[in-house]
């Protein structure tokens, strides 16, 4: 009698791609809420509704003037938060099974 084939290991979905690109969308979007808020929080809301134009221009000549000089520093801090939570395996779903 021979010995039955060796079993090859299934394959595993491991989605790390997927959620790295998951994950750097949060934290650019959280750090450019983060770094954007301030600015926006001076625009009040209006008192009447013929203010609320004049809130609405506000608001886009605010972010204009913001966002163009912080959403780099957003991606670098997204890409800097994503690097660190790999490599110190605090991510869920980015870990990798250690080789024993």
């Amino acid at each position: 009698m021979s010995a039955p084939p060796p079993r090859t290991p299934s394959a595993t979905f491991r989605p790390h791609f997927t959620l790295s690109v998951l994950y750097l969308a949060f934290f650019f979007l959280a750090y450019s809420l983060l770094l954007v808020a301030p600015e926006l929080s001076d625009v009040v809301r209006p008192a009447s509704p013929e203010d609320e134009e004049v809130m609405k221009q506000a608001a886009a000549a605010a972010t204009q003037g913001v966002v163009a000089s912080r959403l780099p520093w957003a991606l670098a801090l997204a890409f800097a938060t994503l690097y660190l939570g790999v490599r110190q395996r605090l991510l869920p779903g980015m870990r990798r099974p250690d080789p024993r």
